[in-house]
Order: structure tokens, then sequence, then C-alpha cells
């Protein structure tokens, strides 16, 4: 089974998709983790991605495709695929329909974690981690018991990501509005579009998912 996770940062992709990976061995395709993947990698194209990232320009759609192309290749038809931030644009989207034909694939499911603007502003601009073993806190939602000490690690140093701002989270979610409104009406017209509400628990937009998979 092959689906699309779709959602702003901070929707909660990641942490769904990694329950995906543990509970139905599917494997996650994130097009970030597959650019520093191949950067890495001493072959024509980790060096052709390396100048690009090097330069600040962005890597073009067909290296991304180049890449969601050798993952599949290397995957075997029995293993699913979780696409997350790929596609982002109406070319992407066919270039990926291309790519699951040649591999014998099909897009099974396109998943959107709907937010909502303002409480996601809330659940991102609150969070922070202990400088020492990164466990994670929040400001409303997930206090240490002890102000100002780690609960797991006892120090008292902490930090906050540098774009965790309402000025970042709302640019955010802007440019994913205007990046996804092109790709969904595609997929809806095929019926595999569904929608899940992201600002539930964890637990309960887990079982949502799998509800949609079962």
């Amino acid at each position: 089974m092959d689906i699309i996770l779709l959602g702003p940062p901070g929707a909660g992709k990641g942490t769904q998709a990694h329950r995906l990976v543990e509970h139905h061995g599917m494997m996650q395709l994130s097009t970030g983790d597959m650019l520093r993947e191949t950067r890495k990698a001493d072959t024509e194209l980790g060096r052709k991605v390396s100048d690009i990232m090097d330069s600040g320009s962005l890597v073009s759609d067909d290296i991304v495709s180049a890449m969601i192309d050798a993952k599949l290749a290397d995957m075997g038809p029995e293993v699913g695929a979780i696409f997350d931030g790929y596609p982002r644009t109406a070319a992407q989207a066919e270039q990926l329909d291309e790519i699951l034909a040649k591999h014998g694939r099909n897009l099974d499911h396109v998943i959107e974690l709907e937010v909502d603007e303002d409480a996601l502003v809330e659940r991102i601009t609150g969070r922070y981690s202990c400088a020492n073993c990164g466990a994670g806190y929040h400001e409303v939602f997930k206090r240490p018991e002890v102000d100002g000490v780690c609960d797991e690690c006892g120090s008292t140093e902490f930090k906050r990501r540098p774009d965790d701002t309402e000025e970042t989270v709302r640019h955010r979610m802007q440019v994913y509005r205007s990046e996804t409104a092109p790709i969904l009406p595609g997929y809806e017209k095929r019926g595999i579009v569904s929608r899940v509400d992201g600002m539930g628990a964890i637990d309960e937009v887990t079982h949502a998912i799998d509800s949609i998979l079962a």
C-alpha cells in the first residue's frame, strides 16, 4: 500500500509516519531525509545535490523524482511507501504517478492531517527541549514536574528551535496552502483523499489513519 501524508509543518506527519513504519512495516520516504542521505553518498547524483544545496538553490523536481525512483527500486513491491513532503506541486504529482506506474505500483490513499492555524501556532511556539538530553516540553501542555528542571536528566538548561516563531509558523501555513491547493483536486477526483483531525491526541490520529487503511 502506497500513501501520501499531507499536512503543514507541526501537524504531526513525522510522528504518524513513524508509527506506520513500526506497526505496518511501511517505509517513510521523506524528501528532506533523502536529500541529506543522497548528499552524503559518493555518487554522481549525490555530488550534484551537494553542489545545488551548497549554492543555496532549490533542488529540481527531476532530481527529487530521481531519488524517489531509486528508493522504490531498492524497496521491492512488498513494502508500502509513505510519501512525506512529496509531492508538493501538481508537476511532482504527475511525476509520482509515472514513477509508481514504472514500478508496477499504485497510489492508494492521500491522507491530509487538518489543523487549526491558531492552535498550531500555540502548539509550535510553546515547545522547547532540554539542552542536555533533548526531552521535549511545552509551556502549556507539558511542563517539567519541577519548574526549570528536566524530568529526565535533571538539567536546568533548555533550548528552543529558532524558527518556532508565530511569524514563521503562519508563513509555513501560507506556503502549505499555496502548494497543496493544486494537488488535492486531482486526487479527490480519483476518490482517494481522506482527512483526519491533526489536532487530536496522537493515539486518536493513529487510530483514524489505521481505520482509513483497513
